[in-house]
């Protein structure tokens, strides 16, 4: 009887997220918002599909687009979107519909990547394998593919590959970032949701609750705290803005990050922004 009610509570919680998360964002909705992500210009066209973003969430994050009241719920999905809209945006300047409505376009880092293997003991590098940037977050590095996919049951380190053909593994292996926290560092979704509470050193720093943080977690070290406008930070609020209009729902304070004193690595000799995953320049 107890597994019986436990199968039933896990179901109803499921479902609920479910239900609560297509409440705010509707397949229309998220079609608009990444309007060019299906364009034959686009590497990725056809993967990012709204029913693996809305299981990501709903079965492996129910806590994603749920906490908090509606406006909370409406900015996290918008600085989510936003985020890795950047990361994989395929839209210039002059671009139709403005570069905003690009995001989504690419899967994976372009070039000839690296194979970003650092020396661990805990997650090993497969022979012969690479871990470069790939899906919404461009999740990169062995010790992010390795916890990614403990966490969603998958063996990323043997087939980081995983990332690029299953739209669901890619949105859970960014959903993952998204949601975990890095000791001494808050998530993203704990800044969004304002859990986060700024320490003693975060506030002389300059670290304020806000879309800017995010920012700061995802990669200070090169584009937080210099004073003036960053093109990188610009493009995140840019596609944060635009998001957060189609969802009906105000901004919310300190969009950018220039006067933060990027986060600390939580891993050591290792910079920020090589820890999280590799930088797309736009």
């Amino acid at each position: 009887m107890r597994i019986l009610t436990l199968v039933l509570f896990t179901l109803a919680s499921a479902i609920g997220a479910l239900a609560d998360i297509t409440s705010l964002i509707s397949r229309g909705l998220f079609n608009e918002m990444l309007k060019h992500s299906n364009d034959s210009a686009c590497p990725a066209k056809g993967f990012y599909s709204y029913e693996a973003f809305i299981a990501a969430a709903a079965n492996s994050f129910g806590a994603f687009g749920t906490t908090g009241d509606i406006d909370t719920r409406k900015r996290e999905i918008a600085a989510f979107l936003a985020q890795t809209s950047h990361e994989t945006s395929g839209g210039p300047a002059n671009a139709s519909d403005g570069p905003y409505a690009w995001g989504y376009c690419y899967l994976q880092e372009q070039g000839n990547p690296a194979d970003y293997c650092a020396p661990s003991q805990q997650w090993p590098c497969a022979p012969g394998k690479k871990y470069y940037g790939r899906g919404p977050f461009q999740i990169s590095y062995n010790y992010n593919y390795g916890p990614a996919g403990m966490h969603i049951n998958q063996d990323l380190l043997n087939d980081p590959d995983a990332v690029t053909r299953d739209p669901l593994i890619a949105f859970q292996t960014a959903l993952w970032f998204w949601m975990t926290p890095r000791s001494p560092n808050p998530s993203c979704h704990d800044v969004i949701t304002g859990k986060w509470r700024p320490s003693a050193t975060d506030t002389s720093d300059g670290r304020v609750p806000g879309y800017g943080a995010i920012t700061n977690l995802i990669n200070g070290a090169i584009e937080c705290g210099e004073l003036g406008s960053k093109a990188q930070v610009a493009d995140r609020i840019g596609f944060y803005k635009r998001y957060c209009d189609l969802l009906q729902v105000d901004y919310g304070n300190n969009l950018d990050c220039y006067n933060q004193k990027p986060f600390a690595s939580a891993l050591p000799d290792v910079p920020l922004v090589c820890r999280l995953y590799i930088l797309t320049e736009q």
